[in-house]
């Protein structure tokens, strides 16, 4: 037999341990763990040696970068060199900092001396390339991750509800005098909230940002067509839609 305190310890440590359950999952949604998202080698660009020319400028940016990196964006480039490191919008200060410094550490890993290299983290992008593409759109180097779960239903409608979604959140990424190029939001369907994020590469134009948008909905229809949320993710552009809130903010209706 129990006695009455050892069930009541047992009820209390059961609380105890939903709670901490909740609080994982709810951390876990927000995605505030940074995962490594992918990471590609530009072979085309070639390779650097070490202590040329190339390899202490690219040391000399990069060393400037751990500063830059607290503003969320910074971008060098000139007619044969450069580097962007983009912080997700609501990474900021010490967190972008320490995904910057995450991605160097694993690009220098994955991609040694390329002179070309791209590396993608939940929270920021690390970008390295032996020309200038500051302010250019990528169209080349861009992944689609979808959700193994489909929709049930219309999914005409769906995909009509969430390509509005995307539409909406990069018109407000892109409008007026004080454009962030960047934008969270949610909208209803059928019961649910659909929660998503639109961000360019802040070097691009707001023009630039909505055709880069444009053109990676378009061409990653089939990746994502009838799937409950996904992501399409660049160097100049990105979007997410799910049907979880994945960032650590308040988001609008749309």
């Amino acid at each position: 037999m129990y006695s009455l305190s050892s069930v009541i310890k047992r009820l209390i440590f059961i609380h105890v341990l939903a709670i901490q359950l909740l609080l994982i999952n709810s951390d876990l949604s927000l995605n505030t763990t940074n995962a490594y998202l992918n990471h590609k080698c530009l072979v085309n660009q070639g390779k650097y040696k070490p202590g040329s020319e190339y390899d202490n400028r690219l040391k000399r940016t990069l060393k400037m970068f751990y500063s830059g990196s607290y503003r969320g964006y910074d971008g060098i480039g000139d007619s044969t060199f450069s580097a962007i490191i983009q912080c997700r919008g609501d990474s900021y200060g010490p967190k972008c900092h320490d995904c910057f410094a995450t991605a160097l550490s694993a690009l220098s890993r994955r991609c040694p001396w390329y002179k070309g290299r791209i590396i993608w983290y939940d929270q920021c992008l690390l970008a390295i390339s032996s020309f200038n593409s500051i302010g250019k759109i990528d169209y080349d180097n861009n992944f689609c991750m979808s959700n193994a779960k489909v929709v049930e239903g219309n999914v005409v409608s769906f995909m009509f509800a969430w390509n509005t979604l995307i539409d909406d959140l990069t018109t407000s990424a892109t409008s007026g005098d004080n454009y962030t190029l960047y934008s969270v939001g949610e909208k209803r369907y059928k019961g649910d909230m659909l929660y998503g994020m639109v961000q360019c590469t802040k070097g691009l134009s707001p023009k630039a940002c909505q055709e880069c948008v444009s053109f990676i909905s378009l061409h990653f229809q089939d990746c994502l067509n009838d799937r409950r949320g996904g992501r399409v993710v660049g160097c100049s552009c990105s979007f997410r839609l799910e049907f979880y809130p994945f960032i650590a903010e308040p988001v609008r209706n749309i």
